[in-house]
């Protein structure tokens, strides 16, 4: 019978941690969170549940991920960030690998809620996602901050879970704006590090087709006004990484 830890990183996560928490208490046999120095109850929260509660200055999405994954006390890992929980059908899934444990990294489904609806289209479900995994033969990986999990052999076999991890996302038009900016902020400095570059033609191109096969391709026009609000973000957030890079090379030049 193996044993599990279930890994979260945070910051100011107060109005979803404690369903993450809840979702995992009878699951692993221990909880790690890692947290960004939150301003808010993040912290007070977590104290009241049997956690190991660690605080690191946020060091990058996929930095910290990894340093959460060394605090962990057993090798098969559970990892979900603050605003995250597994659903009743994922709970049951997991709890059977303990015995039953075949694989080096297991996907399950993220099914995400967006504006208090629940996002069955687009780019946002089934929104795959290897969360499941043998730390000694997988590592967080990705350009900041899209963030995944990497196996060390690339031919191993993956497992899939029944059940969804539940996904709390932006619960205002607002929120989902001002996260926008922040992220692709984010990656353009990323792929400025990266050496990549911002022609002309990405910025028109990537984001009419990251539109056009998020909302007619992947059906996201069925979920109304809120697949149109994401689609519409998504492109945008595609746009704006390009213009942010263009920007920063041509500060550099």
């Amino acid at each position: 019978m193996i044993k599990l830890s279930g890994v979260i990183i945070t910051y100011n996560e107060e109005r979803n941690i404690e369903k993450c928490l809840k979702s995992l208490i009878n699951v692993v046999d221990e909880i790690v969170v890692v947290d960004s120095y939150s301003t808010d109850n993040t912290k007070t929260i977590c104290q009241n549940y049997k956690v190991t509660f660690i605080e690191q200055s946020f060091l990058g999405y996929v930095e910290q991920k990894n340093f959460a994954l060394t605090m962990a006390s057993h090798d098969h890992i559970v990892s979900l960030d603050g605003d995250e929980a597994l659903s009743e059908t994922l709970q049951k899934s997991i709890l059977s690998l303990k015995s039953d444990w075949k694989h080096h990294g297991y996907t399950c489904n993220r099914f995400n809620n967006f504006c208090g609806q629940w996002i069955k289209y687009s780019d946002w479900y089934p929104n795959k996602k290897l969360r499941v995994f043998d730390r000694r033969q997988a590592s967080w990986s990705g350009i900041n901050p899209h963030d995944h999990i990497v196996l060390k052999d690339r031919n191993d076999r993956v497992g899939h879970l029944k059940g969804d991890i539940l996904h709390w996302t932006y619960q205002s038009y607002s929120e989902f704006n001002l996260k926008t900016e922040h992220f692709s902020t984010i990656a353009a400095k990323a792929y400025f590090d990266l050496g990549k570059t911002a022609p002309l033609w990405k910025i028109v191109c990537n984001p009419a087709w990251a539109f056009f096969k998020a909302y007619l391709l992947r059906l996201g026009f069925l979920d109304g006004l809120n697949g149109l609000v994401i689609c519409v973000q998504t492109a945008n957030i595609t746009f704006l990484k390009y213009t942010k890079l263009r920007e920063l090379i041509k500060r550099k030049t």
